[in-house]
């Protein structure tokens, strides 16, 4: 980030689905848009990814219409849909659906696919190693991203054919964003060079500098320009007055989702000066878009203190 950078900081709410019900999300959903969230997010799994498997899990698609339905300002998205669950021009006419019903608050989020049990458990085929599903990704995206465009498409490629198909009503949007999650540096980043509006990711300051510097190449060999694409990254966070009571609070939501803690990422609890000091290095490396891994039953005071820590983050001599 450049000294005086005027992109707005943006926050979007990743509601878990799993260990919940639709009343509680629901509502933590109405609550975050009251209290000023730029963004629902929420996951795309049909088992619980958290703890035991067989925990209550929501589906994506389906929790996401209900939150456009509700809701009249905040963008509505998986974080990130699993291209394994369908073909391409099915992804491409649930998010034109989910776009027509949010009036243009949509954006489709997609990633390669990890949980193989799941895709056992429903008989998904989940072809094979990372490698095979990345392409299959590469492919889809680009069937996505024209099909969403307005073309009437004919396409065979190694792993889908689209015959004379179309996405009639189109999107509210005239550009409906795609976001591709993952930090692949062979595959996922060379497609999100290639098709992606936005990107995310998750790590340490010194992992996800390592990502944006191999990210920055791709879109170097594409003819891209790496500041057109959406920088978004996301953690787990807690705000209380002190770090210690938000610590409690966390190891609270994580035995309720029976885990011992949300492992390999950053878990960022405390008052909103001090996870706006953690936030600020990834700041500075060109993200304005953080996402908040927010576990069942939801943490009210958090999702409410969102200005709070939007204030924090703003207040920042280096971006001023």
């Amino acid at each position: 980030m450049t000294a005086g950078d005027d992109r707005p900081i943006r926050f979007g709410a990743q509601f878990w689905s799993q260990a919940s019900d639709w009343p509680g999300f629901r509502d933590a959903v109405l609550a975050a848009e009251a209290a000023g969230w730029d963004g629902v997010w929420t996951w795309d799994h049909l088992l619980a990814i958290q703890g035991p498997w067989d925990q209550p899990i929501l589906e994506g698609w389906a929790a996401l219409a209900g939150v456009a339905a509700i809701t009249r300002r905040v963008r509505v998205g998986l974080l990130v849909g699993a291209n394994t669950f369908r073909v391409p021009g099915h992804t491409a006419k649930l998010a034109t659906t989910l776009d027509q019903v949010s009036d243009g608050r949509a954006v489709l989020g997609i990633g390669g696919a990890w949980f193989e049990r799941e895709h056992d458990a429903f008989g998904i085929p989940f072809f094979g190693s990372p490698g095979a599903r990345l392409d299959r990704l590469d492919e889809s995206v680009e069937i996505v991203r024209r099909l969403l465009d307005g073309e009437r498409l004919s396409f065979e490629g190694r792993h889908y054919t689209i015959r004379d198909a179309l996405c009639e009503p189109r999107p509210i949007q005239d550009h409906l964003p795609i976001l591709v999650g993952g930090s692949g540096p062979r595959k996922t980043l060379r497609t999100v060079a290639r098709w992606a509006d936005a990107w995310n990711t998750s790590g340490t300051v010194d992992e996800v500098a390592r990502s944006l510097a191999v990210l920055a190449g791709h879109c170097a060999a594409e003819g891209r320009d790496l500041a057109e694409i959406d920088l978004t990254i996301s953690f787990p966070i807690v705000i209380r007055p002190t770090e210690a009571e938000a610590r409690h609070v966390l190891a609270d939501l994580c035995r309720h989702n029976g885990i011992p803690e949300i492992g390999g990422v950053p878990n960022l609890a405390g008052p909103p000066s001090a996870i706006a000091a953690a936030l600020r290095p990834y700041r500075e490396l060109g993200f304005r878009h953080f996402m908040v891994r927010l576990p069942a039953p939801y943490d009210r005071p958090t999702i409410d203190r969102l200005p709070d820590l939007r204030a924090a983050l703003a207040d920042d001599p280096v971006g001023a």
